[in-house]
């Protein structure tokens, strides 16, 4: 066993929710995919509009992801929030939905140092009363609301004409800007905001003494009473956080509305909005960082996918695993080769007869680059429909570096080969098949979304990527994934026939000490790197930034999801690892530079380190499907992780404290002690499984997931 440890694990607040009203994920989905309004309060649009806009303000240091009610409700979100996002619809289906333990959660979050950006229906129900439209029969919502950061009253809609689910009452709202309090980088005077439906914050100004600021004011005169002044858009400190609330919409950006939706006069509104869309960006900008976020110097644009690269170790073998797919390959009008999966369709061809037109056609709209990084767009792209990806099949060589500028396929493959020269193992499956694409959704997503293509793959296949735009984790989970990150999904085949020696279910134990292995094993001295596991995947290391130099911090996610088919699982391992970015948390390359012998060791690269970690996996594996999770396979996690004797405090059987002491060697269960008077144990041992459970060290509790 290890000797004790009790680190210090700071949760970074890297997540940017944006709430989409719907009670689960799928429901969210099937909402985007219909374009139908969400029952549970949020429009479609409106919720597209603050993911569009926030990922172009926030990325790089923030993953801004849609969140249900039930996660709101249920699960351990708060401690990596950073803002929370209430968007535009109608505020009745929130109270319905959160009101009581929702509310409860989501103020203490914003009490607690966090932050509550609500936009119209959002700024309505962040209000202590909501008065909608009083005294019409059909349109009216009048009442207290629980959260009440604005202490007042907001009134709407603060112009007449509005229509639910329609433009009929939109309008290009002029908002003058109380540049006084928004002293950060370039603010407007005025700028134009899309309005639909919003209200203004009654006598805003009388509450200054409690520490209210107007941010923005309407110009124009008002259909309600808005007391003293006409606030449009008021800040409200909060305990240690803070709330800004907007009646109108500044996150609605003029490129992603469409003329034809309106009537004759909103193609009018529109130009409007688009006159002033730098001026309204910059008061995003000035907005979100009075609530404390980091915001992009530069606006990014959304990224468009790129053309996959299909290549091989030995020469030929890419078309030989092309060939092992021809039942799933269907042929063109013009004979081109596809094959169409559940989440994307792939054209398949060699990289000489690819030709630019034909590629700019295949891909979503404004993509005509596919050698180098893809080029960008400036429009919401819905990456929940399938698409046709172009890939390019490598026959007789792999990439060349004017192919792929941000990947080296030679320098890949060159430390595969060195790395299975230098193992006691026969390796010959990990990294010996690479899928690359410099702009992907999600290299899990390629994958294991991709069922038919799935099932013919061997095991060790490997897809990797420069960027990912939808990449995915744990539950409500997103792994932010700028350029500099290592970022792969691989492909095991685990036989039924082993599961009684090997269990599925320790691949994602395998997985995490492949990555801490494959990093301490990398080069000469990188055995000092201070890298540790946190049950039951994720990868901790000391944050050299940290002040008091004992602060441990993820730099490496692991997803794994398996499918069972013909008597054998099918695992796709996603991994992602903060290895040379410098955000949005500390990297490899920085915990690297802060070892004494820093100027003696070897750089990181990307390709070498896919190919150490590959390596290291497989060797793990080979072993694992000989002698099972064995006792030396429970020492060597030991020896990495972060919990042995740490005191917990186990919230689904009734708030008992234990002391961790492992896990199980038969399925991978955490082993958790009772202890009772004076943390004596009481002899009473907890098994908690890892996929019922999310182990918040952070608070010391173990939470039961819903």
């Amino acid at each position: 066993m290890a000797t004790v440890i009790n680190p210090n694990l700071a949760p970074k607040r890297l997540n940017v929710l944006v709430y989409s009203g719907a009670q689960t994920y799928s429901d969210w989905k099937d909402n985007i995919l219909t374009d139908t309004t969400s029952g549970n309060g949020t429009t479609v649009d409106s919720v597209r509009h603050c993911l569009y806009t926030l990922r172009r303000l926030l990325a790089s240091n923030y993953a801004v992801i849609p969140v249900t009610g039930e996660m709101v409700l249920n699960e351990p979100w708060t401690a990596a929030c950073a803002l929370l996002v209430i968007p535009g619809g109608a505020d009745l289906p929130y109270c319905r939905t959160l009101n009581g333990l929702g509310n409860r959660r989501i103020r203490q979050f914003v009490q607690n140092g966090g932050a509550y950006l609500g936009f119209c229906a959002g700024g309505y129900y962040g209000s202590s009363r909501c008065e909608f439209e009083e005294g019409d029969k059909n349109l009216e919502v009048v009442g207290d609301r629980e959260l009440a950061f604005f202490p007042g009253t907001c009134r709407g809609c603060a112009f007449s004409g509005f229509v639910y689910d329609s433009e009929k009452g939109a309008r290009a709202a002029e908002l003058k800007v109380s540049k006084d309090s928004l002293a950060v980088g370039s603010v407007p005077d005025t700028f134009k905001s899309y309005y639909n439906g919003g209200g203004v914050f009654v006598d805003a100004p009388k509450f200054a003494d409690q520490g209210v600021e107007v941010l923005a004011s309407f110009t124009e005169p008002l259909d309600v009473d808005a007391g003293e002044g006409a606030a449009a858009i008021v800040y409200c400190p909060v305990g240690e956080g803070a709330a800004i609330l907007t009646g109108p919409h500044p996150e609605f950006s003029a490129s992603n509305l469409d003329k034809t939706t309106g009537g004759p006069e909103y193609g009018s509104v529109i130009d409007a909005l688009a006159a002033d869309e730098k001026p309204r960006t910059d008061f995003m900008k000035a907005c979100l960082t009075k609530l404390g976020l980091r915001v992009n110097q530069e606006t990014s644009t959304v990224p468009s996918l790129s053309l996959l690269h299909l290549s091989a170790l030995e020469r030929g073998a890419a078309a030989g695993l092309v060939s092992s797919l021809q039942d799933i390959i269907s042929a063109g009008e013009n004979g081109e080769e596809y094959i169409k999966d559940e989440n994307d369709t792939f054209l398949l061809d060699k990289p000489s007869s690819l030709r630019m037109g034909e590629l700019a056609d295949a891909l979503p709209e404004k993509q005509t680059e596919t050698d180098q990084v893809a080029t960008e767009t400036d429009r919401i792209v819905d990456y929940n429909n399938p698409i046709v990806t172009p890939m390019a099949v490598h026959e007789e060589s792999v990439p060349s570096s004017k192919e792929t500028p941000y990947f080296n396929h030679h320098a890949f493959y060159a430390n595969v080969e060195a790395y299975r020269a230098e193992s006691k193992e026969e390796l010959r499956e990990f990294g010996s098949h690479i899928l690359y694409g410099e702009v992907v959704t999600s290299t899990n997503t390629l994958l294991e979304k991709n069922t038919r293509l799935l099932r013919k793959l061997p095991t060790g296949f490997t897809a990797t990527a420069t960027v990912q735009i939808a990449g995915r984790g744990r539950g409500s989970n997103v792994w932010v994934s700028p350029a500099g990150q290592l970022i792969f999904s691989t492909v095991i085949r685990h036989q039924v026939e082993h599961m009684s020696r090997a269990p599925v279910v320790f691949i994602q134990y395998l997985a995490a000490l492949a990555i801490v292995r494959g990093i301490k094993t990398y080069d000469r001295g990188y055995d000092a790197m201070p890298i540790k596991l946190k049950w039951p995947n994720d990868v901790y290391a000391l944050d050299p930034s940290a002040a008091d130099k004992k602060t441990y911090t993820k730099i490496s996610g692991i997803l794994v999801n398996a499918h069972y088919s013909s008597k054998e699982y099918i695992a796709v391992v996603g991994i992602g690892i903060n290895a040379i970015n410098a955000s949005p948390t500390t990297s490899l390359a920085a915990i690297l530079s802060a070892l004494p012998s820093s100027k003696k060791l070897t750089p990181i690269s990307l390709e070498k380190l896919l190919a150490r970690i590959l390596t290291t996996f497989e060797e793990l594996y080979t072993r694992f499907l000989r002698t099972g999770f064995d006792k030396d396979f429970e020492e060597m996690y030991y020896e990495h992780w972060l919990h042995m004797g740490q005191i917990v405090t186990l919230e689904a059987e009734g708030g008992v404290r234990a002391r961790i002491k492992g896990i199980t060697r038969d399925y991978g269960l955490l082993l958790a002690e009772e202890l009772g008077w004076e943390d004596r144990p009481t002899g009473k041992v907890w098994q908690l499984q890892s996929d019922s459970n999310s182990f918040d060290f952070f608070r010391g509790l173990v939470k039961r997931k819903v």
